[in-house]
């Protein structure tokens, strides 16, 4: 009976690892869907596109803001996007830590002819 406030304790720390690693991956994920998506997209439409994207491939509870940020540059040929989220504490969509997950990703922009 003594060690299940600590067997408990330890469960609730491990499912929170659980969701940061989660949100790690999410936001990689919808970095790399929204670079290659606006990649392949006329450069009017492009920073629409990049944040459409990248909102849905993402679970509604992981939204909270403005989560997608994209930049072009045309020496290079490429869109960056960087993508914020917030660590749920505990259950998504209640509340969240302080802190951010960044994940950035990279793509070749794609003329179409």
């Amino acid at each position: 009976m003594g060690t299940t406030p600590l067997i408990l304790l330890t469960l609730v720390l491990l499912w929170q690892f659980v969701l940061v690693g989660y949100t790690f991956t999410l936001a990689g994920n919808a970095a790399d869907e929204a670079a290659r998506d606006a990649a392949l997209t006329h450069a009017t439409y492009r920073q629409a596109t990049c944040e459409e994207s990248a909102r849905e491939k993402l679970p509604a509870s992981w939204i909270r803001h403005d989560v997608a940020r994209c930049t072009t540059d045309a020496a290079d040929h490429m869109v960056d996007v960087t993508v914020d989220l917030r660590v749920p504490v505990l259950f998504p969509g209640a509340i969240d830590f302080p802190f951010t997950v960044t994940a950035e990703a990279s793509a070749v922009l794609e003329e179409r002819y």
